[in-house]
């Protein structure tokens, strides 16, 4: 076992866009577990969209970063967590973690399914997927037959729920990605009906042209243009599950306007309701039995870009805030 351990800090809050001057890689010696803890070697990082707005004030300044990992027991004092078992933690954003049982989710077949990736266990099967799947039944509660749009649908939380809708019966999927390449793979590779650019034009008149006899249900991850968009084609009680919105993470000083059209929400009997993945962890086990059986039959494939190295960390966490990546971005331990 290595004596170092690494962990990276956030130094400085950003002005707009993050830079990697705002972080620094600290390195100390590998943690003792104390009683009733354990000590995890991560093997797997998720970077997420929410870090970005968390690096304004919620994280501390010149502390290791929160975030989602995948870890292996290499020391227990803990009857809880046995040697050699691998666990899900939010201690991310470094190499060794000291964790007891109650931060920790064991995982089916402790992370060893005929068929599953380990990395499956952050993308489609952790809180991305996660968040996707609450935002389709919980939410919009989606209907077999019912006709969806995703925004920013080449992403973590848009591509799994653009599987997801597939498997749960919807009729027509409609995508935007930030690119033409992107939108070009949402329909020949992830199962989209239709997708398009947003740089291309207006998003509502994108979104018209590729729905033009309107949509049930909107699972919106960008705000501004893009709710806007879905407001204007959706149909009479249609639902929108607003996940997030990364139009606008950059710029919190000056958003954009809100929708022009929100008062169509009241005209056309629509329901607009925010998800937030922490209020459903109860739902967790209900993902594991609906996806695990998808993951097994191949109908389901984690749509992962994945970074070799835990030193590239926050080029990773950038390039996805840059939209660098398609699906799901992780990290992965090499050595």
């Amino acid at each position: 076992m290595t004596e170092i351990a690494r962990t990276v800090h956030q130094i400085a809050r950003p002005e707009g866009f993050p830079t990697a001057e705002q972080f620094r890689l600290v390195e100390s010696p590998v943690p003792a577990p104390e009683p009733g803890t354990a000590l995890v070697e991560n093997l797997w990082w998720s970077v997420d969209p929410y870090h970005r707005e968390m690096m304004d004030g919620a994280f501390a300044l010149h502390t290791p970063l929160e975030g989602r990992a995948l870890g292996r027991v290499i020391a227990s004092r803990t009857e809880a967590l046995p040697e050699g078992e691998v666990v899900f933690h939010r201690k991310g954003w470094r190499t060794h973690a000291v964790v007891g049982p109650e931060e920790t989710r064991r995982l089916p077949g402790g992370g060893s399914l005929p068929g599953v990736p380990l990395s499956a266990f952050l993308s489609v099967l952790g809180g991305t997927g996660l968040t996707a799947y609450v935002a389709l039944t919980r939410t919009a509660r989606l209907r077999p037959g019912e006709d969806v749009f995703i925004s920013s649908a080449a992403g973590g939380v848009g591509s799994a729920a653009g599987r997801f809708a597939r498997l749960l019966g919807a009729r027509t999927l409609v995508g935007s990605a930030g690119s033409a390449a992107k939108a070009a793979r949402l329909t020949s590779s992830l199962g989209f009906d239709a997708a398009f650019d947003y740089h291309e034009g207006p998003v509502a008149e994108l979104l018209g042209e590729a729905a033009p006899e309107g949509l049930d249900v909107a699972v919106e991850n960008v705000g501004g243009d893009h709710l806007e968009g879905a407001i204007a084609r959706l149909r009479e009680h249609g639902r929108i599950a607003w996940v997030g919105a990364v139009g606008q993470y950059h710029h919190l000083a000056s958003p954009p306007p809100a929708p022009r059209n929100l008062y169509s929400v009241v005209g056309k009997s629509l329901r607009l309701e925010g998800v937030l993945v922490r209020n459903h962890l109860d739902a967790q086990e209900e993902l594991y039995d609906f996806a695990l059986p998808h993951l097994r039959s191949g109908r389901l494939v984690p749509d992962e870009t994945v970074v070799d190295g835990f030193e590239h960390i926050v080029a990773a966490f950038l390039g996805m805030l840059r939209g660098e990546n398609t699906g799901k971005m992780l990290v992965r331990a090499t050595g």
